[in-house]
């Protein structure tokens, strides 16, 4: 008799990072078939990140897009899922994080009356413009999820401050611990041509990873951003910059442009998972606006400068690992040369470990969805570090 079905609903690049662990935890566990639906938001990006863990998406949604417009992508996926879940109908549905993808799979399962797993459910910025339009997506994701998969104790306290029922709040951890310690363990060869030259020719300087992606970053915000970068690599010849450019042609250029004539800066396309997750294992630094990274470089001990003036993940700074810095050129500067002037200060940013997994959470995420359904017990909560962002709360959801 085959296993009932799940199915993981991913449409961007971080999406398919995170719910591939997933997919070989249900594997691994047996009791549910995970089906991996791409939904068409990027398909040739999720496909990509699914390579660096040997899977494909079992279904593709065929998305046509002509203006481009959030109401537009939302629709058509709504259509697309709910005709797909009409013929055939799995158990559960899972989302992740706050996407468009997320916001439709998570409506067009809830009408059709299948429970929704909210995978890094809880994230709050508090302002509704900031991120936009993540901030409100999560919020709608939650009002109809059955089970709320937090990545930490500050997420499913706010689940609660809103009113989610204690029983379905679990503290997972994130996913993307999982993903990014079993890529960068892997430590493959670097796919992208110009990041192994500049690797290989890098001898003992130190790597400073920069990435500058988000829609708000665009503009005069990334002009100061890459004049710290300037004065950085005129400061300190011991360090090279490694900067994946946002793929917008008019971004390329302005970062191009930007740092244009400096040695020990290599500016490159979007890179492949395993090449990013590689880099970050070797950096001394990383500045970024990425909201994964924030996550992903505790388990690296590599402390984080947050390119942003708000953040969801407070985790990060509460842990002392990240620091918000915004787009403020003079800050940027004077908070790396702190970390770049002492290596005692940097390894202090990071020695509390990381607040957001332990490497357990698509375990944890195959058992609660298992539990969900009567075909497992409810797997305990990650343990939360000693820290003062969790030693309030414990681990008691």
């Amino acid at each position: 008799m085959s296993l009932p079905e799940v199915h993981l609903i991913g449409g961007t690049r971080p999406e398919a990072v995170k719910l591939a662990p997933v997919v070989l935890a249900f594997r691994e566990a047996g009791l549910l078939a995970p089906v991996l639906v791409a939904s068409g938001q990027h398909p040739t990006m999720v496909s990509q990140a699914l390579a660096a863990f040997d899977l494909t998406p079992d279904i593709t949604l065929q998305v046509e897009r002509g203006t481009g417009s959030q109401a537009e992508l939302l629709t058509a996926m709504i259509r697309e899922l709910d005709e797909l879940w009409a013929v055939r109908t799995p158990a559960a549905v899972i989302v992740q994080g706050d996407t468009t993808t997320s916001l439709a799979g998570a409506l067009a399962a809830f009408w059709r009356r299948i429970p929704v797993v909210h995978l890094e459910a809880g994230l709050r910025s508090g302002d509704l413009d900031s991120p936009f339009p993540e901030e409100a997506n999560r919020r709608l994701v939650a009002q109809v999820s059955a089970l709320h998969l937090a990545p930490t104790p500050l997420a499913a306290m706010n689940l609660l401050d809103e009113n989610i029922p204690t029983q379905d709040v679990l503290i997972a951890g994130n996913t993307v611990v999982d993903a990014t310690l079993a890529v960068a363990g892997r430590r493959m060869p670097f796919e992208n041509p110009q990041v192994a030259a500049a690797r290989a020719a890098a001898g003992d300087r130190r790597l400073v990873l920069v990435t500058a992606h988000r829609r708000e970053s665009w503009g005069a915000p990334l002009d100061r951003i890459l004049a710290a970068v300037r004065e950085l690599v005129d400061k300190y010849a011991d360090i090279d910059v490694i900067l994946p450019s946002h793929p917008n042609p008019a971004v390329r250029a302005q970062v191009e442009a930007g740092l244009a004539g400096l040695d020990r800066v290599t500016v490159t396309d979007p890179l492949p998972y395993p090449d990013l997750a590689r880099l970050l294992s070797e950096a001394y630094l990383v500045l970024t606006d990425s909201g994964g990274i924030q996550e992903e470089a505790p388990s690296f001990r590599v402390p984080a400068l947050v390119l942003r003036d708000v953040t969801e993940r407070v985790e990060s700074l509460h842990a002392g690992c990240a620091r918000l810095v915004g787009s403020d050129t003079e800050l940027i500067v004077k908070e790396s040369a702190e970390l770049l002037d002492s290596r005692i200060r940097r390894d202090a940013m990071t020695a509390g470990g990381n607040p957001y997994g332990d490497g357990l959470a698509a375990r944890r995420t195959a058992q609660a969805t298992a539990a969900l359904l009567g075909l497992a017990e409810k797997p305990s909560p990650m343990p939360a570090l000693e820290s003062p962002a969790t030693a309030t709360y414990g681990a008691s959801f």
